[in-house]
């Protein structure tokens, strides 16, 4: 079985109530759910919430709520592997094994079905514990700059400040999208990120983080010109 968990809980403090509030015309949180049901690959997709009006719009916007998440699961400390694994195990209980799962994020309205499907494919071809969403840093990390005590200029690794950009090794980093994995994996805590996972990599304009207002409202700039780029193309077809 494959079982896809979107982690949406209701204490979101810096956008309050950011996982339903609405988003380019629909809850966020139907986003997500909208590109796991068109993937078409999952047997379950478990919205794990532990606030009655988060379980409602999940339930309208076609997820399922088969439980409602323990409170000691619903602090602002817990990660999202342990909600993912708290799902696997109340399956597995039910009687109904799981072999692949994937945690979507809530908050990820640039998510397609297609990144989905690939994370899919690639997570069974390689044989990996993971497979999740990335993308490059724009900049070479390796000569990223700061601040010391007194506010004066220093590299953070100096003996790369003057090496051309095409010499050093690209960096990545999470999407904040998807992570798909085996089930087992969940359950024994293996590390996402490590030499047991691969990554998907996403184009910068669909990766955005979205914590503050500022994230939000660029979020929403980008996702319309986003679609009224796919409309256009859509148009050009014959």
């Amino acid at each position: 079985m494959k079982l896809c968990v979107i982690p949406a809980r209701g204490g979101s403090k810096r956008i309050p109530r950011k996982n339903i509030r609405p988003f380019a015309g629909r809850p966020m949180l139907a986003h997500s759910i909208k590109a796991a049901r068109d993937c078409g690959l999952f047997d379950h997709i478990v919205v794990s919430t532990d606030d009655e009006e988060i379980a409602e719009v999940a339930v309208t916007n076609g997820a399922e709520i088969p439980f409602m998440r323990p409170k000691a699961l619903a602090d602002d400390y817990t990660g999202t592997n342990a909600v993912a694994r708290h799902a696997i195990e109340w399956f597995e209980l039910a009687g109904k094994p799981v072999a692949h799962a994937c945690c979507v994020y809530a908050t990820a309205p640039f998510l397609r079905a297609a990144d989905l499907r690939a994370g899919y494919e690639k997570l069974v071809a390689s044989g990996k514990a993971f497979v999740f969403a990335a993308t490059r840093y724009a900049f070479p990390i390796q000569r990223a700059i700061r601040l010391n005590e007194r506010g004066e200029v220093e590299a953070m690794f100096p003996e790369h400040i003057f090496s051309r950009s095409q010499d050093l090794v690209p960096a990545f980093h999470d999407a904040g999208q998807f992570y798909w994995g085996t089930a087992r994996a969940y359950l024994d805590e293996v590390s996402t990120f490590s030499p047991d996972a691969l990554i998907v990599e996403l184009p910068h304009y669909r990766v955005q983080d979205i914590d503050t207002e500022d994230d939000w409202e660029s979020a929403e700039l980008m996702f319309r010109l986003l679609q009224d780029r796919e409309k256009r193309a859509a148009g050009d077809q014959p």
